[in-house]
């Protein structure tokens, strides 16, 4: 049925209306005089928005960085920092010192005739007399790190080895007992331990002695690990300070096997690490990594990759709240409550030379993999939406006819 006049002009005007808009917003979006606006759907912002995010944010400046050789040195060299022969270097002399809590025995010498602490014996044989023994009774090194000592009274003991401990008994003693000669043996060791816990085929405490015992002596200990190795990191816990380590790391650098401390605390963790993607990848996800820790391109290869008909390459982005001394600022960039930097890496895969640095650039545990998409995605968005209206109109004209 042909439609009137009226009518059919009425439609050809729509219609050259909605195809003028469509010329219009295509032209604006083509010579990137606008970027992404609110209403448009979006994975999130584009590279435009990503760079000025350094402008806008006034209360917390965040810090976007290219990128390149040089700056994946500078994050390599940070993360080195980090082994535990810089970290936990060994402070104290090795060997077991005795603290409270800690049983002891003593036993003392004397030489005849005189005999403080019992009676000497004759020997027919030897036609002399010949020295004896006296053991005193085993004592717990009280709390404040003593023990008791017939004629020489209360002796510190906290802190010292058995052979300085024989050597303040002798020294209190001389003059009072006939040449002394003292044995100060460890009962039970109750201070100079380590605990391993974690995945371990055992959770346990590990004595020290003064052979000093070192890192992987005290998970062999506990019965290894549970976990393949090269998915365990190892945590040590030192007073104050915790540090991690990939346990494949240590195995192969003998330097952070380091030796033990009393008091340490070794935790064995099973692939505690991740990071998230988002935007134009293969997949949005969370994805964990092993201990060793990976590169920007096994991170991108992990997360399938970047989208073909959406990704722009030259805006893959890692966000991350990184260390104050990490790179050379500028000036002096402000920082979280935290003390961290907020800080946005920005890589341009456009470039061949990024490839190489991708594969030395380290992700960190925690961070952001975004990768925006192009221009021509939020186009096509658009011309679908406008699409979409031509047909809705198209159908209204035709159950009106």
């Amino acid at each position: 049925m042909k439609l009137p006049i009226a009518q059919d002009s009425r439609m050809f005007s729509y219609m050259r209306q909605i195809v003028t808009l469509c010329i219009f917003v295509g032209t604006i979006f083509s010579s990137g005089c606008a970027s992404n606006p609110g209403w448009m759907p979006s994975s999130g912002p584009s590279r435009d928005q990503v760079v000025e995010a350094q402008e806008t944010h006034s209360d917390l400046p965040i810090q976007v960085v290219d990128v390149t050789d040089g700056i994946a040195r500078s994050v390599l060299a940070r993360q080195k920092n980090s082994l535990f022969s810089v970290t936990l270097p060994n402070r104290t002399p090795v060997g077991y010192t005795v603290g409270p809590g800690d049983v002891v025995e003593v036993s003392l010498w004397e030489s005849p005739p005189a005999v403080l602490f019992g009676t000497s014996a004759s020997d027919p044989r030897a036609g002399a007399a010949t020295s004896r023994i006296t053991p005193l009774p085993e004592q717990m090194v009280n709390s404040e790190g003593t023990i008791n000592i017939p004629f020489a009274g209360a002796v510190t003991v906290k802190g010292k080895s058995p052979q300085q401990i024989e050597a303040e008994i002798v020294r209190l003693l001389t003059g009072k007992a006939n040449q002394p000669q003292v044995l100060v043996r460890v009962i039970r060791n109750a201070t100079s331990n380590v605990t391993v816990v974690g995945e371990v085929a055992a959770s346990a405490r590990v004595p020290l002695t003064p052979r000093g015992e070192r890192l992987l002596d005290a998970l062999a200990a506990a019965g290894g690990v549970r976990q393949p190795v090269g998915k365990i990191t190892l945590q040590v816990t030192r007073g104050d300070r915790v540090h991690a380590l990939a346990l494949d790391t240590i195995i192969r650098d003998p330097k952070q096997n380091i030796v033990l401390e009393p008091g340490d605390v070794i935790t064995a963790l099973f692939q505690p690490y991740s990071f998230t993607v988002l935007g134009a990848t293969g997949k949005n996800d969370e994805v964990n990594f092993e201990g060793q820790g990976i590169t920007l391109a096994q991170a991108l290869a992990r997360s399938g990759g970047l989208q073909d008909n959406r990704a722009d390459a030259r805006a893959v982005f890692i966000f991350r709240l990184e260390e104050a001394d990490t790179l050379k600022w500028a000036k002096p960039p402000k920082t979280t409550p935290e003390g961290k930097v907020p800080v946005i890496y920005q890589v341009n895969l456009k470039d061949p030379a990024s490839f190489f640095v991708a594969q030395s650039f380290p992700i960190n545990n925690h961070d952001m993999l975004y990768v925006s998409n192009a221009p021509a995605t939020e186009l096509q968005k658009f011309l679908n939406i406008v699409a979409t209206s031509v047909y809705s109109v198209n159908s209204i004209l035709d159950t009106a006819n």
